[in-house]
């Protein structure tokens, strides 16, 4: 049997179904600006019902960023989306997934034949949290078919950002349906394996120190919003982008990761942390040799033209809009700025449309995938005093009102 501290859902799927394994390798990436997008359902596909959604959760995650835990449990939400890529790469390395990124955790839609490795990989990733950190993450996973057997839609495409980033787009309730149908389930779990399963985070980096906004009046915005109702969720979702696209400019110019502002942190506590968050023990070797690095890479950002071209890179390469049944972005802007924003989204809320929270703060803090140093790299963007957490807490409290009120 496992640990108590890990968790899963298992219900019953069906994995002798073809297994449509290129289903979102091939679908075709749109250039078109997000508002965009959602207005074109024909571009939107149905996820295959033998595929699976995959969720983890650290538990209790308000509390631990209430007592300054906010960077461990990013962290972790971050080492869960590294351990399922890099499982895969081994599993099948031409497959690709679509996965999102919480604050303080991660989901992944995935097919069902490469189900039982990867859950096997975040079994053994939840352990060494807990023994590196202390915090819970638990692991959960709900079948598509059981999604489409309640009558919840979950239609999906892609959107490239620019050449480097392309990120999925997800329409209906299906993700959110899973995730609350699997939080509310979590049970110890009877996936197995006779064989050890071994950790593997590579590229997991986290050198950057706190991020401020490219101009000193600008503040970061963490917001979360959900609009229920799915026949009107691609028109709500668009209105709010479009006014966010008015507000505060294009996706550059209100881009909280901004290169000029990008700084590595060479402190020995910093390359500690992530020591521990990716390996699990002290070596000495681990923490010379990145420090060296990373003095390294201080010299050339500052000095040098390959440095100051990544610099610009992982601007490009950050991950800072997520839709995925909710709306969550992280942008930067003036009081003013936000206050235009609120004041349009107490109107959807009072029209009964939307709930949304929000959380300001005044820099971002960021985790990273590094696979190569030129191009294929991403980065994890949330805000600082709790970001996405913060923010789903006054959504929470909202929430509550309003099914008081029903």
């Amino acid at each position: 049997m496992l640990p108590l501290n890990r968790y899963i859902l298992i219900p019953l799927v069906s994995l002798n179904k073809k297994s449509n394994l290129n289903f979102y390798k091939n679908i075709s990436k749109s250039s078109l600006p997000l508002a965009e997008l959602l207005k074109d359902e024909t571009l939107f596909f149905n996820v295959p019902e033998n595929w699976s959604i995959v969720v983890t959760d650290i538990e209790n995650s308000t509390d631990a960023v209430a007592r300054g835990f906010h960077n461990d449990v990013n962290l972790s939400a971050t080492g869960s989306i590294i351990t399922v890529l890099n499982t895969l790469k081994f599993v099948n390395s031409k497959l690709k997934i679509p996965y999102f990124f919480g604050g303080d955790g991660s989901t992944f839609i995935v097919p069902n034949r490469v189900l039982k490795p990867i859950l096997l990989a975040l079994n053994n990733y939840s352990q060494h949290i807990k023994r590196s950190t202390e915090l819970n993450l638990r692991v959960g996973y709900l079948g598509v078919e059981k999604v489409y057997a309640n009558n919840v839609n979950l239609r999906i495409t892609k959107l490239r950002h620019n050449k480097y980033l392309t990120t999925p787009v997800v329409l209906g309730n299906g993700l959110k349906y899973a995730e609350q149908i699997i939080k509310d389930s979590f049970k110890a779990s009877d996936i197995y394996s006779e064989k050890a399963t071994k950790l593997n985070l590579n590229g997991m980096e986290c050198r950057w120190d706190e991020i401020y906004p490219n101009k000193t009046d600008k503040k970061v915005i963490c917001l979360l919003v959900d609009c229920d109702d799915e026949s009107i969720q691609a028109e709500i979702y668009a209105e709010i982008m479009a006014e966010i696209d008015e507000v505060f400019g294009t996706l550059i110019n209100r881009n909280p990761i901004s290169s000029d502002k990008l700084k590595l942190d060479p402190s020995l506590g910093k390359i500690k942390k992530e020591m521990y968050a990716r390996i699990g023990k002290y070596s000495l070797r681990y923490l010379i040799s990145n420090w060296l690095i990373t003095l390294i890479g201080v010299v050339s950002f500052k000095f040098f033209k390959v440095g100051k071209l990544q610099k610009k890179r992982i601007a490009q390469l950050t991950d800072t809009i997520m839709l995925d049944g909710f709306l969550n972005t992280v942008i930067s802007g003036t009081e003013a700025q936000v206050e235009t924003l609120k004041t349009f989204l107490n109107r959807l809320e009072a029209e009964g449309k939307i709930i949304y929270g929000i959380h300001i703060t005044h820099a971002s803090i960021m985790s990273c995938y590094i696979e190569d140093r030129q191009e294929k790299h991403i980065h994890f963007v949330d805000g600082t005093e709790g970001g996405y957490t913060s923010a789903a807490i006054m959504f929470k409290e909202k929430m509550k009102k309003f099914q008081l009120r029903r």
